[in-house]
């Protein structure tokens, strides 16, 4: 029987871990997070704050692209009637990449309604497909009551688009005070693992456990998306809004004139969260993919890598998938994706794209921390996903007397 030190079997893991990263970046698949309140300027707009990007193979039909943002995190139940709603004056848009480079080349935009009338009353969604073509959908309205209401699904029948948008419970794991007090423990022990407190992950807080989110999502049909290299797709979104006076030099490609200026992008968000320091965090949000594939920040997300312990292999093996081609998120459609939920087959997991049920904080502690830290402990989504789109769970709602609730975890 072998015996192994603590820092031989993190480097014996971090070598696995680096070999099966390297793999999905040979078919191009690279990583992505959460951008929850991740800059000052996404974080004082909340409508437009986005939260995380979603990309798969749809498991019931695998003719089928879903794709699906969230945005305006940490909705309690309680509030869902007044935060449950749409700002009408933001654009919702999906960058699609579809030849291998850092450009986008296609475009899902979506816009709502104003809500007027009652809280009973739909919002209506405008949405612009990447050929121009465009179709109305209601919103699912929420509602307070202890059964959260039937989803509404809108077909397009000129496209065979699915679209649903509406409230979901936030299924995104990450126990965000413990991963902050092991990266601090890590920066004063200036990499060193031996010094670096694991115990501070141990909580096992998913600290978005009992909160609701804003969920955009669509079913795409294959023909529809259809890339020209190496049968994939990249994926970002961003989120913006009409301002008076621009609040940056980036304004919406396609618009000839600055109206519509960036305030949130999401497409390897944890660099931004955990990599990208404070001072450049909204210039991060308010970059083209272009710039990102270019190196703009690679020199910040290399230094805070090292600080943290990070190999010289693993800096590069992140600046490689984080950055690369353009910060979009890779899915690539010859993957198989079946099963119950979103998916379960393996092939189709994290990194290749990203499904809701795919732990992609626990990859990415793995490849900062050499193999040393392989989970925050954050593992079970406190919903379970449905296994017909939209897929989301269900929304949290409040509670009748009597029942008891110990589902937020912070």
């Amino acid at each position: 029987m072998f015996s192994f030190t603590r820092r031989q079997l993190a480097m014996i893991v971090s070598l696995a871990v680096i070999i099966v990263v390297a793999l999905y970046f040979t078919a191009h698949v690279p990583i992505e997070a959460a951008d929850h309140g991740d800059a000052p300027i996404a974080s004082l707009d909340r409508s437009a704050d986005l939260n995380d990007v979603y990309a798969l193979l749809d498991p019931n039909d695998n003719t089928r692209v879903f794709l699906a943002m969230t945005s305006q995190g940490f909705i309690v139940p309680a509030e869902a009637v007044n935060f449950g709603i749409f700002d009408p004056s933001i654009t919702y848009r999906f960058e699609l990449e579809m030849t291998g480079d850092a450009t986008p080349d296609k475009f899902i935009d979506i816009r709502f309604s104003a809500k007027t009338q009652s809280p009973t009353q739909a919002q209506i969604a405008t949405v612009i497909l990447p050929d121009g073509r465009t179709f109305t959908a209601p919103t699912t309205v929420p509602n307070l009551d202890p059964t959260a209401p039937p989803r509404v699904v809108t077909t397009d029948p000129a496209s065979g688009v699915q679209f649903f948008a509406g409230l979901a419970d936030d299924a995104f794991l990450f126990d965000i005070a413990g991963v902050n007090r092991f990266i601090a423990s890590a920066r004063a022990a200036n990499g060193n693992l031996d010094n670096i407190n694991a115990n501070l992950l141990k909580r096992g807080r998913d600290s978005f456990a009992g909160y609701n989110t804003l969920a955009i999502a669509f079913s795409f049909p294959i023909g529809a998306l259809q890339p020209t290299v190496n049968n994939e797709i990249g994926i970002d979104a961003i989120t913006s809004r009409v301002v008076n006076i621009p609040r940056s030099s980036r304004f919406v490609r396609g618009i000839p004139t600055p109206t519509m200026s960036i305030v949130d992008r999401a497409g390897n968000p944890a660099v931004n969260v955990v990599l990208i320091p404070f001072p450049r965090k909204n210039e991060h949000n308010l970059a083209t993919p272009e710039e990102y594939a270019a190196g703009r920040f690679d020199n910040s997300i290399a230094s805070n890598l090292r600080e943290l312990g990070t190999s010289e292999q693993n800096v590069s093996t992140m600046l490689r998938l984080t950055t690369a081609r353009g910060d979009f998120i890779r899915l690539n459609l010859n993957a198989p994706n079946t099963g119950p939920g979103d998916g379960t087959s393996a092939g189709a997991a994290f990194p290749n794209g990203r499904r809701m049920s795919d732990d992609v904080v626990d990859t990415l502690l793995t490849v900062i921390t050499n193999g040393f830290v392989t989970t925050d402990n954050a593992n079970t989504l406190d919903v379970p996903l449905t296994n017909t789109f939209p897929y989301f769970g269900l929304p949290h709602q409040p509670r009748d007397a009597g029942v008891a609730d110990d589902q937020t975890r912070n």
